[in-house]
């Protein structure tokens, strides 16, 4: 078959090494880009693409052509055109807007007021106050893993953009199938919950350090290759939900992720009493609890609560102060907006956790072109903004299970989000930020939830030093 924009399909004859060959020209859209659609989507390409597919040459076809329909700035006229309401409530979610992380980081930065999504967050070229530097830094070095992006260049971190992030299939870096995925597999999930965020600690893994001289074990082969998800990890124990087959889709639904209704606890499958909180999947017969895994039919035992320690901490701690067998804990988190060329200082730290910076880092680096002047693109709008934001901790560890309160004095996990340090050398080589850290009130360590779940272990009293009950 070969490919052409043809407004009928056309049979030629092509004598190759003695025999003709007939050679079929695929009329429209699918002479260029053969793809399979699933039944529910089976349709004419320009439903959701535009273009002209009855247009005999590759201009007039392209006309009008909406490259990424599933892109927020066109989910809701596109997929929205069948899948409404759903779409619109989507577009209202943290798992969307990304609110929480944002105005949690701007806070610690002097906002007053909460922005509704991440589209929201200034712009500002030139930074003039901590709380330009907090946006800037966000627009350009943290939101590369939303559904705004495609994803960083690595090759298990592109993605769709909108509903396409979840509901496509990506492989090695490129769209591997056209068919739409109704329940998203945990590599899509991967695709931005990798590094040291929730999700990879699922699957066990923490990242390596920057600095080649602590990335243990020290490999010159992994030094020249680019890993899956731009720096490799420690393989450390998988969450005993995984380890057992289950899907991150399994506790965290459609209804949590797309219409924002709240999601499963612990408690919905493990507390003694079944509520009206827990998954249709789960079962319970005579005292036997059993949870049915989606995506692969097994049916698995579910323990309830019995330890009498769960009675008397139940209300005041929360379960992976004890259930968490390891936990994230970046300390000094450096992170520095440079718009003058001095790169030497870097060489040890070309690992970035951005495809974007690490080729930009080695090209300066490189003989001949240390003094360029570098950009970085604004990770919403992709519009490229002088200077470049490098990054680089003090401490990587897992070890040790840290612990403070919650807002509501609940004992939560703990892990040192806002242990920032902002600066800024602007194209003059003068020092406009050394060191900013969160204004008073926002301490260093907050509470999340590490998905690192296993059993409770022989000493996780020490765990409860200190709480405090009524």
């Amino acid at each position: 078959m070969i490919a052409g924009c043809s407004k009928n399909d056309t049979t030629t004859e092509t004598v190759v090494a003695g025999e003709t060959v007939k050679q079929h020209a695929v009329a429209g859209c699918l002479g260029c880009h053969p793809s399979s659609l699933d039944p529910k989507h089976d349709f004419a390409c320009d439903v959701c693409h535009g273009g002209d597919p009855k247009a005999g040459d590759k201009q007039a076809a392209h006309a009008g052509y909406i490259p990424q329909p599933a892109h927020p700035d066109h989910m809701v006229g596109v997929c929205g055109k069948c899948h409404a309401p759903i779409v619109q409530q989507a577009a209202t979610t943290l798992h969307f807007t990304v609110a929480g992380e944002i105005n949690l980081v701007r806070q610690a930065f002097g906002a007053k007021e909460r922005l509704a999504s991440l589209t929201n967050i200034p712009q500002q070229d030139e930074p003039a106050t901590k709380l330009q530097l907090a946006d800037d830094l966000l627009r350009r070095r943290c939101l590369r893993c939303h559904l705004y992006s495609a994803g960083d260049a690595y090759p298990a971190t592109r993605h769709g953009t909108g509903c396409a992030a979840c509901h496509l299939a990506f492989n090695n870096g490129a769209l591997s199938d056209h068919r739409f995925l109704a329940r998203p597999t945990d590599q899509q999930c991967l695709s931005c919950h990798y590094g040291n965020r929730v999700g990879a600690d699922y699957y066990g893994r923490f990242e390596q350090d920057y600095h080649w001289d602590y990335r243990t074990p020290f490999q010159v082969k992994a030094m020249e290759e680019r890993p899956p998800y731009g720096v490799g990890f420690h393989q450390l124990s998988p969450d005993l939900h995984q380890q057992a087959g289950m899907a991150c889709i399994d506790c965290h639904s459609g209804k949590e992720l797309m219409a924002g209704e709240r999601g499963l606890s612990c408690l919905s499958c493990h507390d003694p009493v079944l509520g009206p909180g827990a998954p249709e999947a789960l079962t319970e017969t005579e005292g036997h609890r059993q949870l049915t895994i989606a995506s692969t039919g097994k049916r698995l035992d579910v323990p309830v609560m019995k330890d009498s320690a769960h009675g008397r901490y139940g209300k005041k701690v929360a379960c992976q102060v004890c259930h968490g067998q390891w936990n994230f804990a970046d300390h000094g988190n450096h992170l520095l907006r440079q718009d003058s060329p001095d790169y030497e200082p870097w060489q040890a730290l070309t690992r970035q956790g951005s495809a974007e910076i690490e080729a930009k880092l080695a090209a300066a680096l490189s003989q001949g072109s240390a003094d360029q002047e570098l950009t970085m693109a604004d990770g919403i709008t992709g519009r490229a903004v002088p200077g470049v934001w490098l990054q680089a901790y003090e401490l990587r560890r897992w070890e040790e299970m840290d612990s403070c309160l919650d807002p509501q004095g609940i004992l939560q996990v703990c892990r040192p989000i806002l242990d920032l340090h902002l600066s800024y050398v602007n194209r003059d080589n003068e020092v406009v930020f050394d060191g900013v850290t969160p204004v008073a009130g926002m301490p260093p360590m907050q509470p999340y939830t590490p998905h690192t779940t296993g059993r409770a272990g022989a000493f996780y009293r020490q765990r409860l030093l200190g709480v405090s009950l009524p």
